[in-house]
Formats: structure tokens, sequence, C-alpha cells
């Protein structure tokens, strides 16, 4: 969810920068620059942290299947990749609708 989270919020940053013409302000270009320089500070923070979670879920994992019968384990490791899963694309789509109101309204005020 961070990643994805922190991706939108970069990509956001991005089509504004973008966005700007050439006699936007330079505080405006600056402070956007400023912000996507933390946003790809902290996307690299996140995935370091995603790397730890993920040895600590196969740590779980091994420590669930030890007390499980082979069933339940199976049981298990389905909700946990669907919870996952499901969770990841509702917060992937909330990005993209996010991103796409902000396209709208740059539109908008374009016109």
């Amino acid at each position: 969810n961070l990643l994805l989270s922190l991706s939108g919020r970069l990509a956001r940053v991005e089509t504004a920068l973008g966005s700007l013409g050439p006699h936007a302000p330079a505080e405006d270009k600056l402070a956007l620059r400023e912000k996507q320089r933390l946003l790809v500070a902290q996307l690299e923070d996140a995935k370091e942290l995603k790397e730890h979670v993920g040895r600590r879920e196969e740590a779980v994992g091994a420590m669930v299947a030890r007390y499980l019968p082979a069933e339940h384990l199976q049981d298990y490791q389905h909700f946990v990749k669907m919870k996952s899963a499901l969770i990841a694309e509702q917060r992937e789509l909330e990005e993209k609708i996010k991103l796409g109101q902000e396209q709208l309204r740059c539109l908008r005020e374009s016109l």
C-alpha cells in the first residue's frame, strides 16, 4: 500500500511538473522538485521496508506451517494472499481515480 501510495503521489508531482509552463514561477518549480526528491527517497525506503516485511512474512509462514494441518495451512495462505491482493488492488484503483481527477482538473483549467 505504501509503495502504491508513494508511486501515485510521485506520478502526480511529475505530472504537475510536466504541466508547468515555461513562465511558471521558479518557486513553484523548486517546490515541486523538492517534493519529487523527497518522494523518491521515501519510495526507496518503502522498497527496503517491503523487503523486510517479505522476510518476516516468510518466517511467520514457516512458523504457522509447523502448527497447522495441510488443509488449514492452504486456507491460511490463500486468505493472506487474497487479502493482500485485494488491498493492493483497492489502493491502486483509488490512486488511479485521484490521478484521473487531477488530470481532469488540469484539463478544465486549461480550457
